[in-house]
C-alpha cells in the first residue's frame, strides 16, 4: 500500500486492513521496486520505522506468553538457535537459507518446528520473543 506518510496510525490500519506491505512517498523510489517484489515473492515489507509502530502497536494487545512454559530457547537445536538469530535481526527466509547454506524449504521446516516449540505463531511474535531473551546474545553462528 502507498501511504503519504509514515505516520502510526497509517502504517498500522493498512497492515490491519490486510497490507502485506507499506510504501512512503517519502521514499527513495528505488525501493519501490524491492517493495513490489518483495511482497510479490510473499514477504512483507516495513521500514525500521514502520516495523517499530507494528512491534508497539502488537506489544500493547497482549502480553506474550509461551503456550508450553519451561525451557524457552533452551529447547531449541543449536541450528534452530541460529535461524532464530537471524530472523530476529530482520533477514528474510531467502536471506536466511543463504546465511546458513540452506534452502528455503529446510529453513520453513526449522521456523515451523521453532513455532511449536516456543509456542509463537508468527515471524514478529518469534521476533518479538527472540529480542526478549538474553540467552539470544550468544549466536552459535559459524
Amino acid at each position: 500500500m502507498l501511504i503519504p506518510d509514515s505516520e502510526r496510525d497509517l502504517v498500522v490500519d493498512a497492515f490491519r486492513g490486510g497490507a502485506k506491505g507499506v510504501f512512503c512517498r517519502l521514499q527513495s523510489i528505488k525501493m519501490l521496486s524491492k517493495c513490489i517484489r518483495t511482497v510479490h515473492e510473499g514477504q512483507i515489507w516495513a521500514d525500521t520505522r514502520n516495523l517499530a509502530f507494528l512491534l508497539d502497536f502488537l506489544t500493547q494487545l497482549k502480553p506474550l506468553r509461551l503456550i508450553k512454559p519451561g525451557g524457552g530457547m533452551a529447547r531449541l537445536t543449536p541450528r534452530e538457535a541460529d535461524v532464530v538469530h537471524l530472523l530476529a535481526e530482520g533477514l528474510s527466509t531467502r536471506e536466511i537459507s543463504q546465511k546458513l547454506a540452506l534452502t528455503e524449504h529446510t529453513i520453513r521446516n526449522y521456523l515451523s518446528a521453532i513455532y511449536e516449540k516456543l509456542g509463537v505463531s508468527t515471524r514478529v511474535e518469534l521476533a518479538l520473543y527472540a529480542v526478549a531473551r538474553e540467552d539470544l546474545d550468544q549466536p552459535t553462528l559459524k
